[in-house]
């Protein structure tokens, strides 16, 4: 058994969001992005689908050009290669659901470009 939490040890970044890895299993990987208002991660794609989970705040979650904003229990599933991008309307904590294949460096990336 593996455990994690979305709500100890969170740690902001002054200038783009925070990726933490929380659990890694033969299924997937479960990260946490802690995002100060008005952060943003430009827009990207996935190679595989993904899950995303507000778990705190709101989110501006644009895909294909059309803005969701997505608030506290809110979930998307996106399949891979779909563009989108994520822009903390305040303070949020989102759950980002990965494929086993896919990489956190990965998502670190896109956060450190945007």
């Amino acid at each position: 058994m593996k455990t994690a939490s979305l709500t100890n040890n969170i740690q902001y970044h002054e200038t783009r969001p925070t990726i933490q890895v929380l659990l890694e299993t033969d299924n997937g990987k479960e990260i946490r992005i802690a995002f100060k208002k008005d952060q943003v991660m430009k827009e990207h794609k996935t190679p595989f689908p993904i899950v995303v989970e507000i778990f705190e705040g709101s989110i501006d979650f644009g895909v294909n050009g059309n803005i969701h904003t997505l608030n506290i229990g809110d979930l998307v599933s996106l399949e891979g290669g779909v563009p989108h991008d994520l822009t903390a309307v305040e303070d949020s904590i989102v759950r980002l659901s990965l494929n086993k294949s896919d990489s956190a460096k990965r998502v670190e990336d896109v956060a450190k470009n945007s």
